[in-house]
């Protein structure tokens, strides 16, 4: 019962600050200043307070009361990680569950105080929810930051070096990157453009770094004017070489939370484009006061994806080589370690979930170019393969036996790629419902795989292509399709994505995306299988452009849990040729033995 004691010490810290400022509820959300997904542990407030440790969920406080609103993917795990506290779960999306701006215009009396970070929030949130709100009658309070006098050794703000990806594995230098990034905000009509997002920094200025657990970036916001770029970073975190390289490209370094001083102290006309989605609202204000104040400073806000992101989303041939490189890489590694599971198990040895993490970490260490994981490795075996972010503890991590069914979503950052694959595996003996529901999800599978589509179709157009089967028997799953994958970038690449939810983002060529469908039984099972996507050209008829996907993933499916029956003579042969495909590639790479190993993984469907 300690950590939740200590939950309960954190929520009275809280009310007790809350109570000074008068805060009748405070919403405490997941992000940071950056609009990130992961994020330095500075702001992992929203972790700190709660318990949750899963990457998307907002909690809010009031004096009487405390909640987490989190999506389906999150449902079981915090079940488990809030029990024992006071906070209740608001299982966002569900029909019954009202949004957060729903429950505290219910629930809140006319004139009382919200307070909010904000930094931690965007432009666009804010758009959200200030106006529902004050239909309430209720006040917002922005600057609301009360967690650096409660959070006792609260951490500083990473302090990594940042390094330079060379040319030879990003592709592109900087200065081409900022070219196109000039001629792209002219359709805006903006000279200039304030980039919060830390990938596109990353993307644009060709640096990474370690500040983010899992994405290699660099704590930082930068601008681009039309005789200037500045990165707004922690100097110290810059060498002298790479300051030196910048200025003779006229990129200067100025201190972290020096962008309001710049923007008041410039000298030329700046336009400046806003991203309504990625900039935080203290940035925002600044900008607009600045503006409003008669300074040489104008803005335009969109809402449209920034261009940086959309440049980015969009692969070179030099990064898609470095993908086709490190899916070999990965391939290799994750062959080692299912051999590993499979020969422990016919010994009798016992291991758990954590072992194995453990072994894929191990296996993928000693490849070329390997940095870390992309994300936190999801090994669920039985009932916990049905937690979609599954997280094992070491005290808890669940024995593996010679039966049932292991899902495995690992993914792994190298120098000139990054992967992200799940695979669901048999170990031992399984129902014939395992079975059938495996084979709908590889359906599903496929169908996105073999997917053709003329130029402007979007990701929201294809999903289906992965549901229909399940559709047809009542089942489906809760999360999106397909998500973006950056290069040696986050794992979690916007603005293209393949889901349910509507996005006005095409998919191009050069795109390179999950499909990764999947099927839930609470308690039972999880099954999902994904491999990463490229979309690239198919042909030109008269009725315009057409496009497909490469799979760029190499390792098998699982066999043994097909229903053949189910699957059609066309889905037999993608099948089919996908292994024929993983095995000509691996197996140069292997020893004879696991060249054996990888002949019997890939023998041909009949």
């Amino acid at each position: 019962m300690a950590p939740f004691i200590q939950i309960s010490e954190k929520l009275n810290a809280l009310r007790s600050v809350m109570q000074e400022q008068k805060v009748d509820a405070c919403i405490i959300p997941s992000s940071d200043a950056h609009q990130s997904e992961y994020t330095p542990a500075y702001w992992g407030v929203r972790a700190w307070i709660s318990g949750f440790t899963g990457s998307a969920g907002t909690v809010v406080v009031t004096m009487e009361k405390a909640f987490l609103w989190t999506d389906s993917r999150y449902f079981l795990q915090a079940t488990k990680e809030l029990e024992g506290s006071e906070f209740i779960l608001q299982k966002d999306g569900l029909p019954e569950t009202p949004s957060i701006q729903q429950w505290l215009c219910t629930n809140l009396p006319p004139r009382s105080i919200v307070g909010i970070d904000g930094l931690a929030f965007s432009i666009k949130e804010m758009e959200l929810l200030q106006p529902t709100l004050q239909t309430a009658q209720l006040i917002l309070k922005t600057d609301f930051a009360p967690f650096d006098k409660i959070w006792e050794n609260r951490p500083p703000l990473p302090d990594n070096k940042i390094f330079l990806l060379p040319e030879e594995i990003s592709g592109e230098n900087t200065a081409s990157k900022i070219n196109r990034i000039r001629e792209k905000i002219k359709s805006d009509n903006c000279n200039s453009i304030l980039i919060s997002a830390l990938d596109e920094i990353a993307w644009t200025f060709n640096i990474r770094s370690k500040d983010v657990v899992y994405n290699p970036v660099a704590v930082a916001y930068a601008i681009i004017t039309p005789e200037e770029s500045v990165i707004f970073i922690n100097p110290e975190k810059v060498t002298k070489e790479i300051a030196a390289g910048f200025q003779q490209q006229n990129i200067k370094i100025s201190e972290y939370n020096h962008l309001p001083v710049y923007l008041a102290k410039t000298t030329i006309p700046l336009k400046i484009r806003i991203d309504a989605n990625k900039t935080n609202f203290y940035n925002y204000n600044v900008i607009k006061s600045l503006a409003e104040s008669g300074n040489n400073i104008q803005f335009e806000l969109k809402y449209n994806p920034s261009p940086v992101a959309v440049l980015k989303a969009i692969k070179n041939a030099t990064e898609i080589s470095g993908f086709h490189d490190v899916m070999k890489k990965d391939g290799v590694a994750l062959l080692q370690v299912q051999r590993w599971i499979e020969y422990s198990l016919k010994e009798g040895k016992l291991f758990t979930e954590k072992d194995i993490e453990n072994k894929i970490k191990n296996f993928r260490s000693v490849q070329d170019n390997y940095v870390g994981e992309s994300f936190h490795a999801i090994i669920g075996y039985q009932s916990n393969g049905a937690i979609i972010h599954y997280n094992s503890k070491k005290e808890t991590a669940s024995e593996i036996h010679p039966k049932g069914m292991l899902l495995m979503d690992t993914g792994a950052q190298y120098f000139n790629g990054t992967t992200d694959i799940t695979r669901t595996h048999a170990l031992g003996s399984i129902s014939e419902e395992m079975k059938h529901d495996y084979t709908l999800v590889l359906k599903g599978h496929i169908g996105i795989a073999t997917a053709r589509f003329p130029k402007g179709t979007r990701g929201s157009q294809l999903d289906i292509l992965a549901r229909r089967f399940m559709w047809n028997e009542g089942s489906t799953y809760l999360h999106g399709t397909g998500h973006g994958i950056g290069h040696f970038l986050n794992v979690h690449e916007g603005p293209q994505n393949i889901r349910l939810e509507e996005n006005p983002v095409t998919l191009e060529p050069g795109m390179v995306i999950s499909n990764e469908p999947g099927l839930y039984r609470d308690g039972a099972y999880g099954i999902r299988i994904e491999n990463l996507i490229l979309v690239t050209d198919f042909k030109e008829t008269e009725s315009g452009k057409f496009y497909q996907f490469e799979t760029l993933t190499l390792f098998p499916i699982n066999t043994q849990l097909i229903q053949k029956e189910l699957l059609t003579i066309e889905e037999k042969e993608w099948l089919n040729n996908y292994h024929q495909m993983v095995y000509d590639k691996l197996s140069p790479l292997l020893s004879q033995e696991e060249k054996e190993w990888l002949k019997d993984k890939t023998m041909p469907l009949n």
